[in-house]
């Protein structure tokens, strides 16, 4: 206590000045108008800087649950949208406010673990078979397709990435209607190659590729990559197509795993062909 004194005292005179300072600005203040009015001008402007930090703030801390929010309102969206939905044409339908059914359905994960530099890369997701994941369940991102699911346990999920020569995806080029295969063979992580497209077939560097669906993986029409050149070697009956893929392979967020809800039935049609 004793130092605290003499501490005090040694700065007396700068406490004196704090202290006449305050009671002249007091003074100034309540018998200026134009002074107290500059004052709170003042105030509100500190005020409001330093509320728009804390809100700054908040928001980024609060990034995660937004994310995860807009995901599952993308992934509402995605069951409702048009593509998910097949022609009804049974003789008789019940009509509620629509004469489509619904084929495919969405579920939102997040990657946690990724490659793109190997020879054959893969994705694992937070999802697995609690939720309802399976093996050979096309992924989808924000911008076109990411993969095909391998193995799944119970939390989690292994998928076989584009960017991985053991996936073959139909495709086909929108403006013609040709198809073929997406196969990566570029060592790139940005592109891949379409093959099994014929050479008659008039491809041009900025046509779309998109999925060809109806292979219970992918549905009709999700965007692949844009073509960026096209050549025709000799020797081989198609093209040699490199296509910029849509999707960044080499970020992390949010997936949506794509649900066939017709395919179980399919399946089972095919096995009792398959029978003896």
């Amino acid at each position: 206590m004793r130092d605290l004194f003499r501490f005090l005292f040694r700065i007396r005179n700068t406490l004196l000045f704090l202290a006449l300072l305050g009671i002249s600005s007091v003074l100034l203040y309540n018998g200026n108008t134009h002074h107290r009015a500059e004052a709170i001008s003042s105030s509100n402007a500190i005020a409001g800087t330093l509320f728009s930090w804390r809100k700054d703030i908040t928001d980024y801390a609060n990034l995660k649950e937004v994310n995860a929010r807009l995901v599952a309102e993308n992934a509402n969206w995605r069951n409702r949208h048009s593509s998910a939905y097949a022609p009804v044409e049974d003789l008789f339908v019940r009509i509620n406010d629509t004469i489509r059914r619904q084929q495919y359905s969405y579920l939102p994960a997040k990657v946690v673990n990724s490659t793109w530099h190997k020879p054959r890369n893969f994705i694992t997701l937070d999802k697995g078979s609690a939720n309802g994941l399976h093996d050979d369940m096309g992924v989808i991102g924000p911008n076109g397709i990411v993969g095909v699911i391998r193995d799944v346990n119970a939390h989690f999920a292994s998928v076989i990435s584009v960017l991985n020569p053991d996936v073959k995806t139909s495709v086909k080029v929108r403006r013609t209607g040709h198809f073929g295969l997406l196969y990566w063979d570029t060592n790139n992580p940005v592109t891949s190659s379409v093959v099994d497209i014929p050479k008659h077939a008039r491809v041009h560097p900025g046509d779309t590729v998109v999925t060809m669906g109806g292979d219970g993986i992918f549905p009709a029409d999700v965007p692949v990559g844009m073509v960026l050149s096209v050549e025709n070697p000799p020797g081989r009956q198609d093209q040699a197509i490199t296509v910029h893929l849509f999707e960044d392979m080499t970020r992390s967020g949010f997936v949506y795993v794509v649900n066939d809800l017709q395919r179980a039935e399919r399946d089972t049609l095919e096995k009792e062909h398959e029978a003896p």
